[in-house]
Parts: structure tokens; sequence; C-alpha cells
């Protein structure tokens, strides 16, 4: 939990630790300290999957800020107020949002803006509140973004997800604060109107499960017809090892929460001290998995959240003497792409699609080849 929160020096390359180092020691200005600063954060991917570029959807001609939708049933919604959280994981892939680089942050208070778009957009089904975390804001701030979506009464929205990491950082949200009983209405008020309301909750380690306030929370937002779906990296010096992840699952279906994704780090900030090798996550994910009853094998993994979709490392096997990586896409910008299996050759240092190259021979990945998205 320590590493979760607080920095330390081996999450910086060694190169920027030194210049950082030396800028602080030789009595560097404020300014050139922040120029430093920033320089090093534009190294560090600070927008992964082409997020600036290729997600973000428009309007009769105008550019939606604050919105994603990069596959065709879920659209993605930043509001303004959500843009910040209980408190900084440091693997955290949406660094940028919280860092002061404003021409890299994703907020938006139009939420006419939305309902206009999911009108216009009846492939969607799914709008997904994230962040930052939404969850920082009060029950009457969370109430003017999913209101306006019940009554405007858009049939072809069928789900409502919140992303957070509330229950494992501030239970106390569903439990005792101020507001708590005005968050658990608007929750059921949400599956009044024939939606369902998902919690997508972020718990890291299965310590974050054993206090009696987020054994509440989790009670008291079940309560409501929500559910909770569980997801987490596999991040090295955290949870890097099969028994932790076993334990996690394990506890979580206990408490009527259901595992839904193990990801791979993603390829920005500190990825070079958190990322696993894919061979690595692959072994962890199926030891994990193989101790588990059937109601925990709904957890999905290892998947890459990359440029081209959600990739699933399926396994690896030999063929014809070559030793591949068999995966698949769970989703693509493409949904034919969705469940066709492809192969990558075997790398035992390769942690992201990037670092991998196509078997047997093959140039190029089939979404890679000419006339794809």
């Amino acid at each position: 939990m320590f590493r979760l929160t607080f920095p330390n020096k081996d999450m910086l390359l060694p190169p920027h630790y030194e210049e950082m180092k030396h800028l602080l020691h030789t009595g560097a200005s404020e300014e050139e300290v922040q120029q430093a600063i920033h320089k090093i954060r534009l190294t560090l991917n600070p927008h992964p999957a082409g997020q600036l570029d290729k997600n973000v959807p428009e309007l009769n001609g105008k550019v939606l800020e604050g919105m994603q939708h990069k596959y065709n049933e879920t659209v993605l919604f930043f509001p303004t107020q959500g843009q910040t959280c209980h408190t900084f994981c440091t693997f955290c892939f949406r660094w940028a949002q919280f860092t002061g680089m404003k021409d890299l942050k994703f907020a938006s208070k139009e939420i006419d803006s939305l309902v206009s778009y999911l009108q216009e957009h009846p492939e969607v089904k799914d709008v997904l509140f994230t962040g930052g975390d939404p969850m920082t804001m009060s029950a009457n701030l969370l109430k003017r973004y999913i209101e306006p979506i019940l009554e405007a009464d858009i049939r072809t929205i069928e789900n409502i997800r919140i992303g957070t990491k509330s229950l494992s950082y501030w239970p106390q949200r569903f439990v005792s604060d101020k507001d708590s009983e005005d968050i658990l209405s608007l929750f059921s008020n949400v599956a009044n109107h024939n939606k369902h309301i998902a919690i997508m909750g972020h718990f890291n380690h299965p310590v974050e499960l054993s206090t009696d306030t987020v054994k509440e929370a989790i009670k008291n937002i079940r309560a409501t017809g929500a559910q909770i779906r569980t997801q987490s990296p596999l991040i090295a010096h955290i949870n890097d090892d099969p028994v932790i992840w076993e334990q996690m699952w394990r506890e979580q279906v206990r408490l009527g929460c259901i595992p839904y994704y193990m990801f791979m780090v993603r390829d920005t900030g500190a990825n070079h001290y958190f990322d696993t090798p894919v061979a690595k996550a692959w072994e962890i994910f199926q030891e994990a998995y193989q101790n588990v009853s059937g109601l925990a094998r709904t957890v999905r993994g290892p998947s890459m959240s990359t440029d081209p979709g959600k990739i699933n490392v399926l396994g690896t096997q030999e063929i014809n003497g070559e030793k591949v990586f068999v995966l698949e896409f769970l989703q693509g910008r493409d949904c034919g792409w969705v469940r066709k299996p492809f192969f990558a050759k075997y790398s035992p240092t390769a942690s992201w699609l990037t670092d991998l190259e196509p078997a047997f021979g093959e140039k190029k990945f089939f979404f890679e080849e000419p006339g794809t998205i």
C-alpha cells in the first residue's frame, strides 16, 4: 500500500532522477525545475492508446472534449468536478489528469452534449463515468450528470458505469458521509429507470477488502440493485504474486463482487518500474485462476488496453516447432476483431503489444494491414 500511494526514486528513470537531483542540489530556479519536470512528463507517453487523436468524438462538427468513444457500445465521460482522486496511485495511467498539464487533461461540464450525442448514436449501450474518480463528487453534483440521461429516456442506453477506487480509499462514501444516503438513493434511481448500474471497483491488493467499513459499503451498494465489478492491473512490487490474486478474487466473490479484469500496466508513466513481462503475467494469472472456483472465473486477463483495443493473453503454445503467445481481442476499434485469435512470437521479456512480433514469419499482425482502422 505504501508503494501504491507514495513515490520513490526508482519510479523515475535513472537519467530523469539524476537530472532532477542536479537541478535541486545546484539551486536551480523554480522556473527551471518546472520546465525540466514538464519535459520529462512529455517523454512518459501521457496519453496512451490514441486517447488524444483517435478516441475523441464530435457532434455536429464540434469536438466533444472530456469524452472518449473508442468502442462502438461504450462512451467514456470525464465530469469536470470528478477529475481528482482520494489519493493518487503511483501506477495510474491517467496521471496526466492530475499534474496541471491542462492541454493533456480530459474534462467536461457539458452533460447536454453527452445526452445529444447518445441520442444520435444508438450503437452506444454503456456510459462510463470516469476520471479521476467521479465518487469524489458530492451526491448533488453526480446527480447533475446522471439524472439528465435518465430523464432523456434514451432507450438504447442500458448500462451506467462508474469507475472508482473509493471503495478502497474512502468506503465511508457509501456508509457515513453526510450524503451517503443520497448517493445510494441515486443508484437505486438508476435501477428504477430500468438501467443497470455497475460500480467498477478498483482493488489492487486483498488488504483493501479487509476493513469492516469496506464490507459495509459493498453491502450498502449491492442493496440498491447495483453490481460491483472489480479490476486491477498486475503491478510489479505490489501484487505480482498468484497467491495475492487468488486471495483477492476469493474475497471479492465472498463479499458479492464480480471479478472482471486483470490488466497489464499500461505503457505510460513509471511503467518501467511497475510492468510485468507478458509471459510472467500469464503464469501469475493461470496459477491464480486454477485455484479459484467457477464463481471467480468471470475474470479476464491478463489484458492489454492498447491502441487497437483490449488484447487478452490466452496463453502460450508450441505450433510447428515455434513457441508463440496466443492472443485475442476482447474489444477492438473494429468490432469484427473481437474474439479473433492471433499469434505472436514468444518473448520472455516483452511487456506490451509494441514489444511483440507476429509469429510464423508474418510481417504484420492482421489489424496492422492496409485498410484496417
